[in-house]
């Protein structure tokens, strides 16, 4: 934490907690009667109602976009770099709310919250969620903070494919969608390096069942190798060369399995960091959720029948190094957006980052994100004043 707040940080915020009672009917089939969302909220709404922007995080994300929760942080909130006071989501200008997923560690009702029926953390029997299952339960908070219409719902990867079923779901409720490094449904390789993720978790012997709370452990094995597997997905050749090259820790060969290489070092120490602050029930639920992304499944149409849904304006933004969600991804939902005739603008930016790119301050990837959404402030503020 620096010593001083930053003038373009949110400054100190606090997690705001919101009850339903009111049951919600999931997907797999069963229903949460009595749920929780966690979540975060930063500017004012203003009078109109109509400057309101819904963040929804990625896999590993969770509310806590901006900010700092106490003086003693040692760093902000995961998208400090573009949400705040002048920044691309300009907290001058916009409302700015972010939940905890349903299935989340950090608050909201997931596998870590105590199952009424049991007394006991609802484990492996906190029900498996999906993308639409998420969006159903934000647009319940939606309603809880009186928001008519979001102005922008903004995603990347995971949080892009909830932006997506906003869009088609409840077309007349947001006005603009952001979907950055993201897809609209996962290629098998994903589901791939998602299995060798989850099959890390579930072998560990400190699993036990997925009732781990129960005997005062954790899967820490797994989630290190699942974490371990998710990062290098998440950066490319050329942004780990750089970083560490074939750098050896001591200089020289020690011939044995201990850590040797700086990018050895690096990633055990990643999946360590990881494995304190992560719930394994949730890692594997919100890995589920990802797998099952497909807003054409069960419709029998392609994927131009379904966008031609949505009512919205797009940004869409991909990375050149992005090869867990490479542009080609994000062209193919260009594409369709095109074709039912929808208002698109599309960047694929240099970057040598990877995935990551999209949490990062790179240069081109934040002009355009910004002059997109000053031309959403722009329209907000218009119809503030329309009447």
């Amino acid at each position: 934490m620096p010593e001083q707040i930053p003038d373009n940080s949110v400054g100190l915020v606090a997690p705001q907690v919101m009850q339903f009672d009111e049951p919600l009917t999931l997907a797999c089939g069963r229903t949460l009667d009595h749920y929780e969302l966690v979540y975060e909220s930063y500017g004012q709404l203003n009078a109109k109602g109509s400057n309101a922007i819904l963040i929804c995080h990625a896999l590993s994300g969770h509310h806590h976009v901006a900010g700092y929760h106490s003086m003693e942080d040692r760093k902000p909130g995961w998208w400090e770099t573009c949400v705040g006071p002048g920044k691309v989501i300009d907290t001058n200008k916009f409302f700015v709310v972010c939940p905890n997923n349903l299935g989340g560690c950090h608050g909201s009702s997931g596998p870590m919250s105590i199952n009424p029926e049991t007394g006991k953390n609802y484990g492996p029997d906190f029900p498996l969620m999906t993308v639409e299952d998420w969006v159903k339960s934000q647009k319940k908070l939606m309603d809880a903070l009186k928001i008519d219409c979001w102005a922008a719902v903004v995603g990347g990867s995971l949080g892009g494919m909830q932006v997506l079923q906003w869009s088609v779901d409840y077309p007349e409720l947001l006005r603009h969608a952001v979907v950055i490094a993201s897809a609209p449904k996962l290629s098998a390789q994903n589901i791939a390096f998602n299995e060798v993720a989850r099959q890390s978790i579930l072998s560990d012997p400190d699993f036990h069942g997925g009732r781990y709370y129960e005997h005062d452990t954790y899967p820490r094995r797994g989630l290190i190798l699942a974490r371990m597997v998710g990062h290098i997905t998440y950066l490319s050749d050329d942004a780990m060369h750089a970083k560490f090259g074939r750098d050896l820790r001591t200089g020289q060969f020690r011939f044995g399995y201990d850590i040797e290489f700086q990018v050895e070092s690096y990633l055990r120490h990643q999946g360590e960091v990881f494995s304190k602050q992560f719930d394994a029930n949730t890692y594997l639920l919100m890995t589920k959720a990802l797998d099952y992304f497909d807003p054409t499944r069960d419709k029998d149409v392609g994927l131009n029948d379904v966008m031609a849904q949505a009512q919205c304006d797009f940004l869409v933004m991909s990375f050149t190094t992005d090869w867990r969600f490479s542009p080609e991804r994000s062209q193919e939902l260009v594409n369709a957006l095109v074709a039912t005739g929808k208002d698109v603008s599309y960047a694929e930016i240099d970057a040598p980052q990877g995935h990551d790119s999209f949490l990062l301050p790179i240069p081109d990837y934040l002009a355009i994100f910004d002059a997109y959404m000053k031309r959403v402030a722009q329209e907000s503020e218009g119809l503030c004043h329309a009447s």
